[in-house]
């Protein structure tokens, strides 16, 4: 499985930006699909994940009401919608894709392959 992340780049605070993961090499639709970004000095965190029907997501706190996880499975491509961006904000993003039972009511649990990351800079 390959996960090829794109859409980052420089946005003002309160604008916007959509981030999107293209899968290839396996069957899309097997996989909950997640995004987490990773500051400087900070460690890795989650953002938000989808389940493998698009039906369920799920948010960290800090970006509930700003950020839309959604997947379109006859494309093999996630997408993250950030809306309302803040410095706090700026990260390297990553798609994360994983296999394992997730009711999308928390965090994804696990993850079994990993994008390459893409820069998001939010300016105030």
């Amino acid at each position: 499985v390959q996960l090829q992340a794109s859409g980052g780049g420089l946005a003002q605070a309160g604008g916007s930006l959509r981030l999107s993961c293209a899968f290839a090499g396996g069957t899309f639709s097997n996989y909950n699909m997640g995004w987490f970004r990773q500051a400087p000095g900070k460690e890795r965190e989650f953002v938000a994940a989808i389940t493998r029907d698009g039906v369920r997501t799920y948010y960290v706190d800090s970006v509930k009401g700003r950020f839309a996880v959604t997947r379109d499975n006859a494309k093999n491509t996630v997408y993250l919608q950030m809306n309302s961006l803040r410095p706090e904000d700026t990260a390297v993003y990553y798609c994360a894709a994983d296999q394992l039972y997730y009711d999308g009511k928390t965090y994804l649990p696990s993850v079994d392959y990993w994008g390459q990351g893409t820069q998001v800079t939010v300016s105030s």
